[in-house]
């Protein structure tokens, strides 16, 4: 399967080190990295500016020290269909590689056909680096990675609308299928007991009696 020549030199790509030419600069992290060169290397906010002002970047960032890149931005340049989103700081993202996670003894509902993480909603893969791998595999038509497919959007289109949106915090990044397990099971709140039972009796008080 051929896809485009810039995806695996991205994946493989070490990001948020010292740039070399402006390693004293302010905002000397590389970052971002530039689509229409061949280079293959992380680039700082210095270089986008002086070398790479009209090429197409993309802007790298991190949750749980793993690279992530905003859907809204990949997805003008390649389709990103089956990859399992994430709400991250009011942003809709996908992690660029597999993720290690621990074993679980519990029930998986949606896993990822390469790595097998389990996954929030029903996707296909947990990372655009499993997505490669899954569609080189399945010799699955080297059109549906890029965005002259015409249908790109509209198998998970709905998906991305609904239960995709969730947004995780910090602890459920790493557990995501737990805290989903525990949305479908809320804690039932405890029956309201009426003020009357909670009356205490007073003495009864005899009228007098009469001369």
């Amino acid at each position: 399967m051929s896809v485009p020549q810039w995806v695996e030199p991205l994946l493989s790509t070490t990001f948020f080190t010292a740039c070399s030419t402006h390693r004293d600069a302010a905002r000397s992290e590389c970052n971002m990295y530039c689509l229409d060169c061949s280079g293959g290397d992380a680039i700082c906010f210095y270089c986008h500016s002086s070398r790479h002002k009209d090429h197409q970047v993309l802007q790298i960032r991190r949750s749980s020290y793993h690279d992530v890149v905003r859907a809204s931005e990949i997805q003008k340049v390649l389709d990103i269909s089956g990859v399992q989103t994430y709400v991250i700081n009011s942003a809709r993202v996908i992690f660029l590689n597999e993720r290690p996670q621990p074993k679980s003894g519990n029930r998986i509902a949606h896993a990822c056909e390469v790595c097998r993480r389990s996954l929030l909603d029903p996707f296909r893969f947990c990372s655009l680096g499993c997505k490669i791998a899954g569609m080189k595999g399945n010799g699955d038509d080297p059109r549906s990675f890029t965005r002259e497919a015409k249908n790109d959007e509209k198998t998970t289109g709905k998906i991305r609308e609904g239960k995709s949106s969730r947004r995780v915090s910090m602890r459920e990044r790493e557990e995501l299928h737990e805290s989903s397990r525990r949305d479908k099971n809320p804690p039932k709140s405890l029956p309201l007991v009426p003020s009357s039972a909670r009356r205490r009796k007073g003495i009864p008080h005899r009228a007098p009696f009469g001369s």
